[in-house]
């Protein structure tokens, strides 16, 4: 494995790319988009956390796993072999990972929450989606879609049908129709904030980041600790970055 000398350390945040939707074309110019944008911090990241919805649908077969994203997974491997290390987190529409991603890539992937601490700053890392108050139903739908049993009955499906499916469920997504909220709803509504409070009242962080919403956003919450949502890479192409001093959200120009 090749050990590359760092220019500094850096740690970048980005999520919901949503490979696949809302056609191959759009898709594919996306995915070189986001490759350039992690060659542009090659030099200087040590860690690199994908938080959730890296594809738009994505299912590992015991054999099979959805095709294409090839410039994306064979960079992301040559980056881990290099020695950066990528965490990636399980999203509403890529939670079904089952060790295939880990081996062939070298990274780690997250079901849920991660606590981290770099240069005495604490962080929560999440998806953002089933977060705070609210949102029953999709709750409901996350534990069925996360059940071993339903995993099993699903894997049972011809990768054709399956892959099928999640096609035209995709396609009625609000990413694919470009059904973005890119407001702010307000203190009292916006569940990811909420919870991020809820939890100040009982244990420091310096830093919230998650993502899911597709509205970036940098929101002091008290003096001390700011919630960060990474936004999307469909129109927004924001990412957050960690200089070991300061976190900027940043947007990649490519």
């Amino acid at each position: 494995m090749q050990q590359l000398k760092r220019e500094n350390t850096h740690i970048y945040f980005a999520s919901d790319f949503h490979l696949g939707v809302p056609s191959f074309e759009a898709s594919l110019k996306r995915e070189k988009l986001i490759c350039r944008w992690l060659e542009s911090i090659r030099s200087k990241a040590t860690e690199i956390y994908l938080l959730g919805d890296v594809f738009d649908f994505w299912f590992e077969y015991r054999d099979v796993v959805p095709k294409g994203y090839t410039r994306l997974l064979g960079l992301i491997a040559a980056m881990s072999d290099e020695g950066i290390r990528f965490t990636l987190f399980k999203g509403n529409h890529d939670m079904w990972t089952f060790g295939y991603l880990e081996k062939e890539l070298g990274i780690k992937v997250i079901s849920d929450e991660l606590i981290i601490v770099r240069e005495d700053k604490k962080f929560y890392l999440h998806h953002g989606d089933g977060l705070g108050p609210g949102d029953y139903g999709y709750k409901i739908i996350k534990k069925i879609f996360r059940n071993k049993l339903s995993v099993l009955l699903f894997g049972f499906l011809h990768p054709f049908i399956g892959a099928g499916l999640a096609k035209y469920l995709s396609k009625k997504s609000r990413i694919s129709k470009g059904n973005n909220d890119k407001t702010y709803l307000g203190d009292d509504k916006e569940f990811i904030p909420l919870f991020c409070k809820e939890m100040l009242s009982k244990e420091h962080f310096d830093y919230f980041i998650c993502g899911h919403r597709h509205f970036p956003i940098d929101l002091k919450l008290n003096e001390n600790s700011r919630y960060i949502n990474l936004g999307e890479w469909v129109s927004d192409f924001t990412y957050a970055e960690f200089d070991g001093t300061k976190l900027e959200l940043k947007k990649f120009e490519g």
